[in-house]
């Protein structure tokens, strides 16, 4: 087993791992908005 380990390979895209990351929040927050607003009107249309 070796002795260093290396977590950092040089070949890795970090500009694409970011914009992956980005969509990915952006989903999770119009997602999120999306759900709360359906949850409104739904307890607007049960009143």
């Amino acid at each position: 087993m070796s002795d260093s380990i290396d977590l950092v390979h040089s070949d890795m895209d970090y500009a694409d791992h970011e914009e992956t990351y980005a969509r990915f929040t952006r989903l999770v927050k119009y997602g999120a908005i999306t759900i709360v607003t359906i949850l409104v009107i739904l307890a607007f249309i049960t009143l």
